[in-house]
């Protein structure tokens, strides 16, 4: 029977359908606020790498972020150079407010080339003489406005085994504040970013390549203090109202299941003591209403992603990704979870039905077309891996070849270089000159 159904015929009013309503709007709008704030967290990591990539590489280009490499040894001294001096050089180059961090060995930053033990190689003879374990050699630099930090310059010193090198590192960690936050009457989160930067030359073909890697860890500030900034406890109260709410959706979609269960073994019993027959799992199964089942596990992910948001808003804790993906899923299975309702309606019916008997041939159809896309890709990346960019690896594999040809096409439609009807064809797909 229906919630309508139900009221007309028993006066029950639909309790649980007022709640299911009430649910998706405060769990939607918990998970914008949260977008929101999220997105600030992660705009501040990506535009802080951004930023250190152009001030501790040298010469970068964004364009080539995935191909940024020097060929010669003069070059590499000169980027690893450049990125320590431009370390040191920090307070009076950057526009940002960053601050140093020592590490365990008591130095700010870390200077260290990996090498094998032992490698001699001669391509005139075809020969070769390694020794596969690994040296690292690091040296320590400290920023010279510390008073007791010695005044040297160690690391130009710092002499690179390119014979047998493997890897540079240069490592060492900033802190920073993002005071964007306060925009969302938020306080401010305090950064720390392990920055490392490599020079990668395992390969010994003549190129090494730089990357440059930033992991953030977000804590708590000391002593905070923002003029004029009350304690706001709107948003805890609100995350505290939605852990409420969904824990009573919890009970009655459990107390629903129960007496789903319960009527289940009555009618087991009956059909055994009566007709002497024994019910299948399928027929069992109808007792079990597996819409609640899915607000339960609905229930479960909000409350639990409601108490790391409030976690995350006290500052006692950062695991920004583990909540967006419980609030993100518990909103996505609210949502689909409505449509338990809509089979209330014939129109409504006849489609979710339909739906539901056509849903096992469309699966059948998704394994078959899954079992020829993955064909493919491990064709891509096994045969055309080597000679294509594009099939390096499995990612980048799925990019299409309209993908391949937009990104190539960057003149504008208003630029005069697209073929009209009156030129002559070059290419059915390419961009060409008019003139």
């Amino acid at each position: 029977m229906s919630p309508c159904d139900k009221y007309h015929a028993k006066g029950r009013k639909p309790y649980k359908l007022i709640l299911q309503l009430l649910k998706i709007v405060i769990v939607t709008a918990q998970l914008v606020l949260f977008g929101l704030s999220n997105q600030v967290v992660v705009t501040f990591k990506e535009e802080n790498t951004m930023t250190f990539k152009h001030l501790f590489l040298k010469d970068y280009d964004e364009s080539s972020d995935n191909s940024f490499s020097v060929y010669t040894q003069s070059d590499v001294y000169d980027h690893m150079f450049y990125a320590v001096e431009q370390y040191l050089a920090l307070a009076e180059t950057t526009v940002g407010r960053y601050a140093y961090v020592y590490g365990e060995n008591s130095s700010a930053l870390s200077l260290c080339q990996q090498y094998y033990k032992k490698g001699s190689i001669d391509p005139a003879n075809d020969t070769f003489n390694i020794d596969p374990h690994i040296i690292t050699n690091c040296v320590g630099v400290d920023p010279l406005a510390v008073p007791q930090a010695p005044l040297t310059s160690s690391y130009r010193n710092f002499t690179l085994k390119f014979h047998k090198l493997i890897k540079v590192t240069i490592e060492f960690k900033l802190k920073a504040i993002n005071i964007q936050t306060i925009i969302y009457n938020e306080i401010p989160d305090c950064y720390t970013f392990h920055i490392k930067m490599v020079l990668d030359n395992k390969a010994h073909s003549g190129k090494v390549k730089i990357r440059l890697e930033n992991q953030a860890v977000i804590k708590e500030c000391k002593d905070p203090s923002v003029s004029g900034h009350a304690e706001n406890y709107t948003r805890l109260a609100f995350d505290v109202a939605v852990a409420l709410v969904c824990m009573l959706s919890l009970l009655l979609c459990g107390r629903s299941i129960m007496r789903g269960v319960t009527l289940q073994k009555e009618y087991v019993q009956f059909f055994r003591e009566t007709l002497g027959r024994k019910v299948c799992s399928a027929d069992r199964m109808e007792f079990i209403n597996g819409w609640y089942i899915l607000l339960i596990i609905s229930d479960i992910f909000t409350i639990t992603g409601s108490i790391i948001k409030i976690g995350i808003e006290s500052k006692n804790m950062s695991s920004y990704d583990l909540c967006g993906i419980l609030l993100g899923t518990s909103t996505l299975l609210v949502w689909v979870g409505v449509i338990r309702y809509l089979t209330f309606f014939q129109k409504y019916n006849i489609l979710i039905v339909t739906l539901r008997a056509a849903f096992p041939n469309v699966i059948r159809f998704c394994c078959c077309v899954a079992v020829i896309y993955l064909g493919y890709c491990f064709c891509g990346w096994i045969v055309l891996g080597p000679y294509h960019v594009k099939h390096q690896t499995q990612e980048a594999i799925h990019i299409t070849d309209l993908h391949a040809f937009i990104a190539e096409c960057t003149d504008t439609p208003t630029s005069g270089k697209f073929r009209g009807l009156e030129t002559s064809p070059c290419s059915f797909f390419c961009c060409c000159d008019s003139g």
